[in-house]
């Protein structure tokens, strides 16, 4: 959670539904999330309003390579992304453009997205990405000597599976060490979801990072 009233910006927000949530979980943070697709945007905006949240959630189009005005200014308390998970190299060059653009990177890769949530986090502000667990050596050579206190909290499919997705919270500008989360098993061995994960899900519970 963020201070009452403290900003939290979502990069990448598609049509706001990590956005939405986290408003829902934490109502006295301001949020607003920065999208580049314009139907995506609208549909965001769309879910804000059916969701009655246009007085806490702001949904922005713009690219984080030239970021709008409103959120150049930067400050924000907590900077939360999910950034396209492939190089154009690794990706399938079938899968359909508008997926694309969700999935693989284009003109902003990873670095990019990680310099642009550095510089948009206040001092001591928090951020916040999920990636592939195999870039995981990528995103943290990125924060290395400009963020801290950095927590890897690894998604685990099922017990004894390989994790393939990570979420790595760090703080700008502090200097305190990393370390490695338990994280969290997703799945039972049937298939159901965990109960820890169900309680993430279905009533909005925060995960202890």
């Amino acid at each position: 959670a963020v201070p009452p009233g403290g900003r939290v910006l979502d990069v990448g927000t598609g049509v706001g539904a990590a956005a939405l949530c986290y408003a829902q979980r934490v109502p006295t943070a301001h949020v607003s999330g920065l999208e580049l697709q314009p139907t995506l945007a609208e549909l965001a905006c769309a879910n804000v309003a059916r969701n009655e949240l246009t007085k806490q959630v702001k949904i922005l189009n713009g690219d984080l390579l030239a970021p709008p005005e409103a959120v150049s200014a930067a400050g924000f308390d907590q900077v939360m992304a999910n950034p396209p998970y492939l190089p154009a190299g690794r990706a399938d060059p079938r899968i359909a453009p508008e997926k694309a653009i969700s999935n693989v990177e284009g003109e902003a890769v990873l670095v990019d997205w990680i310099d642009f949530c550095l510089r948009m986090a206040a001092p001591q502000g928090t951020i916040t990405l999920i990636h592939r667990a195999d870039r995981l050596d990528e995103i943290l050579a990125r924060l290395r000597g400009r963020a801290g206190g950095t927590v890897v909290f690894p998604l685990w499919p099922k017990r004894e599976v390989a994790p393939k997705r990570v979420l790595v919270q760090a703080r700008v500008g502090i200097a305190a060490p990393m370390r490695i989360s338990p994280g969290l098993v997703l799945h039972e061995p049937n298939g159901s979801y965990t109960d820890i994960a169900a309680n993430v899900l279905n009533e909005g519970v925060g995960l202890d990072l």
